[in-house]
């Protein structure tokens, strides 16, 4: 009898091992996609209609994606817990302010953070300039898609979501995916 627990103990074990080391290796992961590594963040196609984006901004004023309409908008989730995240911010403003009079609008989403501690983040980095929503629970992030942090989405100015980074986008992969969209 001591043996039959010992054993399913020990299948048990074996079995959420299994299941750990399956999900680490990304099972999870879209098909064709591969891990993110040093080269830059897993980036894939996407189309299909953005999700709406409304809240209120770390700064308490109602925001509504909806008049961006026309614009290129790049929507980036963030933490101010997030390391990749500190490094990306500046190329996102850098991007915001390069191509903001040919219609490239930034806007972060904010998930599972305190507005202090975000503001306080874009400041000491000085990219207070960039708008982002509060998002404390995360709904918003998962409604557009997002598995964690950073994650980038590229909109059209037709309102079509044509690219999606998970992982922390540099200055070549927004002159790659971004500057296309911005003559057109």
């Amino acid at each position: 009898m001591r043996r039959g627990r010992v054993l399913s103990a020990l299948l048990a074990a074996a079995a959420v091992t299994a299941l750990g080391v399956t999900l680490a290796s990304g099972v999870g992961r879209p098909s064709g996609d591969a891990a993110p590594t040093a080269a830059g963040p897993v980036t894939q196609a996407r189309s299909g209609t953005a999700p709406a984006l409304t809240g209120t901004t770390l700064t308490g004023a109602t925001f509504d994606a909806a008049a961006l309409r026309g614009k290129v908008v790049l929507v980036n989730v963030w933490a101010s817990w997030c390391d990749p995240c500190r490094q990306e911010l500046p190329v996102l403003a850098a991007a915001q302010r390069r191509w903001a009079a040919r219609g490239l609008a930034v806007v972060g989403i904010d998930i599972r953070d305190n507005a202090e501690s975000a503001r306080a983040l874009l400041s000491g980095l000085g990219v207070q300039d960039l708008q982002s929503i509060a998002d404390p629970q995360g709904t918003t992030a998962v409604a557009w898609g997002a598995r964690g942090v950073p994650e980038t989405f590229v909109v059209d100015r037709s309102g079509q979501v044509r690219w999606w980074a998970q992982g922390a986008v540099d200055a070549a992969w927004m002159e790659q995916r971004v500057s296309p969209l911005m003559s057109s």
